[in-house]
């Protein structure tokens, strides 16, 4: 895949102070690959620090949400003639050093591959008991559904190949929070889904995860679900 054009797209919101050194990690991991931050409408510094870090900056003029902020790093990807797409955090939980491994997988004939906290059961990952049991509750009825296992639907940290990005530039993607209602989106419009094992550090506080309560999103999240079953499944068109 050397001669494939790579970007990770960074959604931000209030993350000064901590985006730099997400783009500086992405640059050391993946030197060959571009790094754009999608700056939601953030009232601190977070697009001067992720430019003088090296990122290409994006700037909505008012805060949009989550999936807002992913998919015009999606549209970005597509209208620059980008041929794969990953998506991390901008406020340090990921990683960049599972990039590469991510990158492997989707040698293998995949179409999006997550890296996910829970596929080796190490227990470094300790969420809260509400966000536990959203996570897990998701889960399950992800790999029900995708007749697949897949143990971390809620994880932001993802690479995909740029029709699916394509694909997420159409309505069919939120724009507050895309989570596991997009992986049975895609396992319905016949996308390949693909779990590699990650480690991530703890979340530290107040991010662009955090604007929900956990009651409201596992009401939210089920009725999306719901909606996402009862949609005709089928490809994006570009």
């Amino acid at each position: 895949m050397s001669t494939d054009r790579i970007v990770i797209v960074v959604p931000a919101f209030n993350e000064s102070g901590r985006v730099g050194d997400v783009v500086r990690d992405v640059a050391r991991t993946l030197p060959s690959a571009d790094v754009v931050v999608v700056d939601d409408g953030s009232a601190d510094d977070t697009a001067a620090e992720a430019r003088q870090a090296g990122a290409v900056t994006l700037s909505l003029p008012v805060n949009s949400g989550y999936g807002a902020a992913l998919q015009t790093g999606y549209k970005y990807a597509v209208r620059r003639g980008y041929s794969i797409v990953g998506q991390i955090d901008a406020d340090g939980q990921h990683r960049a050093e599972f990039l590469p491994a991510m990158l492997a997988a989707l040698t293998d004939g995949f179409d999006v591959v997550i890296g996910s906290r829970f596929l080796d059961r190490d227990g470094h990952y300790r969420p809260s008991l509400a966000r536990g049991f959203g996570m897990r509750l998701f889960a399950r009825i992800v790999s029900l559904v995708t007749h697949q296992h897949l143990s971390d639907p809620t994880s932001g940290m993802q690479l995909m190949r740029i029709d699916v990005a394509r694909f997420f530039c159409s309505s069919v993607y939120p724009t507050d929070y895309p989570d596991a209602d997009i992986l049975i989106l895609l396992h319905r419009s016949g996308y390949r889904i693909h779990e590699v094992a990650v480690q991530m550090r703890p979340s530290p506080g107040k991010s662009m995860h955090s604007g929900h309560h956990s009651l409201y999103y596992i009401y939210k999240m089920a009725l999306s679900i719901l909606v996402t079953l009862l949609r005709s499944p089928s490809r994006g068109s570009s």
